[in-house]
């Protein structure tokens, strides 16, 4: 996530169109957001970090199975980024009964935590002018408190229908898994 406006989908009045400053000089750098999603629960949560790297993954882990301390076993859906591969996370996955599911490269669709970041930036980042990282961070873990007393809302319902059928019609995929047909 980097410092910088972002634009906000809607009707601005007429002759007086919303206008974003311009950002010259990115001193701020990026974070990443690790976000995690329990199916079961229905719970939303993350951590922003300056870089990517196995102890972030690591971490994030640990969390979740700290939060099943019952021993069960726990099946994680990762993308494909080399560092959640790493032998080190492999092994400690299997002393762990944590199941390491990736979804194919290029297949974002196939992750059903994606429908969850259409709402967070939606929520968060769009509309925003955010001065720095601290204050996207607050922003962000704002929502994700709102989020996780109100996950049945209408408006987060209505995000992710949207998110879901963004991420599907990049590949080309209608709700029920099968192709579009090409247009006549």
């Amino acid at each position: 996530m980097g410092i910088r406006p972002a634009h906000r989908s809607g009707w601005a009045e007429q002759g007086r169109p919303g206008r974003l400053p311009a950002t010259y000089h990115r001193t701020h750098g990026i974070t990443y957001f690790h976000g995690c999603y329990s199916v079961g629960d229905d719970l939303l949560w993350g951590v922003n970090r300056r870089r990517k790297g196995i102890d972030h993954t690591w971490a994030a882990l640990r969390s979740i199975r700290a939060a099943r301390p019952d021993g069960a076993p726990i099946y994680v859906i990762l993308d494909n980024l080399s560092t959640h591969k790493n032998w080190r996370i492999r092994s400690w996955a299997r002393r762990n009964r944590v199941e390491l599911c990736f979804t194919p490269t290029y297949a974002s669709w196939a992750n059903p935590i994606e429908a969850h970041f259409g709402p967070l930036r939606q929520f968060t980042i769009a509309g925003s002018n955010h001065s720095n990282h601290t204050v996207q961070t607050r922003a962000l873990h704002a929502y994700l408190r709102w989020r996780n007393a109100n996950a049945r809302h209408p408006d987060v319902l209505a995000a992710q229908r949207r998110e879901r059928a963004r991420v599907r019609s990049e590949k080309r995929v209608r709700w029920g898994g099968r192709p579009l047909s090409p247009a006549a």
